[in-house]
Formats: C-alpha cells, structure tokens, sequence
C-alpha cells in the first residue's frame, strides 16, 4: 500500500495527514476552514483516494497560514507515499464542468516543481469568510513539495465557488490518473532512470 503519515507543526499551524493512494475516495478533513474541507473532500473523492487531514492554526488572525501549510503538507505526503515511483504513469490530465464553469488539471510527477495557475475571479468576493486568492497559494505549497509541475486553468466560469470547486475536482483526477501503476511501465517513467 502507498501509504503515508505526516506531522508539520509551526508556531502558526499544527498538521497531520494521512494519505493513501490506493484508497477508495474515503476522506475526513477538518482544518477549521469549512470551504478547505469541502474542496479537500472532493479532491480526495475523485482522486479516489483515502485523505485524513486535522488541521490547526492561527485563523483567528488569518486562514492564510494554514491554507497554505496544508498544501505544504499535503505536497510532502503525496511525495512520501509515492515512494520510488517505480511503475507509476506520471502525467495526468482532467478537465472538468461544474455548470457554467470549465477547469482544466494537468500535471507531471517530475521531480521539478512548477505551478502555472490560470486562474480569474468575476468578482473579488470572498465565499463567506474565505477568500479564494488562497488557493493560488495552497497550489505553490503543495506543488514545491510534492515535485510536480501543475499547469491549472480555468477555460471560463462566473461563480467563485464553481471555479475552485472545478478546479479541486479535475486536480484529484488528474493525480488520480499520474499516480496509477501501469504494468507496462519497467522502473521509473524517465529515460533519465530518475525523477
């Protein structure tokens, strides 16, 4: 099983993780943010695997801190659970609708880090108290510690709410399709022999 535990406690958040690859899609996510557990849950539902994230920090200052170390430590678990990578597809590819919005994910477990991030807002609303620049930054935490290059964009949508949630779900299958094992594939999928 590619399974992995992960423990990140700052003096702003306090973090464990558990993910398993080949899961099922079952999640329990409570950060303290509602609308990060929600897209995290969806994430982990189309990626179908298995996700426990408890997160603690200072939201009484900001969600900032830990929206992003969240994705730090996410980043550092999937690295984790991947473990030599041998046999694993390595690119993967979704877009997906939700209603009027269309978002693509596409990325490449490589080992060199790289965030292109495509994303607009219609408006310059938070949903309820989040506010939705923050994903931007959850992406470069997870992104620089999990080695993938992750291209994301947004085709067109006008709700807030639909474009990240487009954005989470077509991310979780994308991994989904980059992290399988193909039984064709001999060692690591390079032809350095190293990712």
């Amino acid at each position: 099983m590619r399974r992995s535990k992960i423990q990140r406690k700052t003096k702003e958040t306090d973090i464990a993780i558990d993910l398993n690859l080949d899961g099922e899609g079952k999640y329990s996510v409570r950060t303290s943010i509602p609308f990060l557990d929600h897209m995290l849950s969806l994430m982990s539902k189309h990626g179908l695997f298995d996700l426990t994230i408890r997160a603690k920090g200072d939201i009484e200052i900001d969600d900032h801190h830990t929206v992003e170390d969240v994705g730090i430590a996410l980043g550092k678990a999937l690295k984790q659970a991947l473990g030599d990578m041998k046999g694993i597809s390595r690119y993967g590819q979704a877009s997906v609708p939700m209603d009027e919005t269309l978002a693509s994910a596409i990325l490449d477990i490589s080992g060199r880090p790289y965030l292109v991030y495509k994303v607009e807002f219609s408006k310059k609303s938070k949903l309820k108290e989040f506010d939705p620049d923050l994903i931007e930054d959850f992406m470069h935490g997870f992104v620089a510690n999990a080695g993938v290059t992750l291209h994301i964009n947004v085709a067109y949508g006008r709700n807030t709410h639909h474009i990240i949630e487009a954005v989470f779900k077509a991310l979780g299958r994308a991994l989904r399709q980059a992290v399988q094992i193909d039984p064709r594939v001999k060692g690591v999928p390079s032809t350095k022999g190293k990712l």
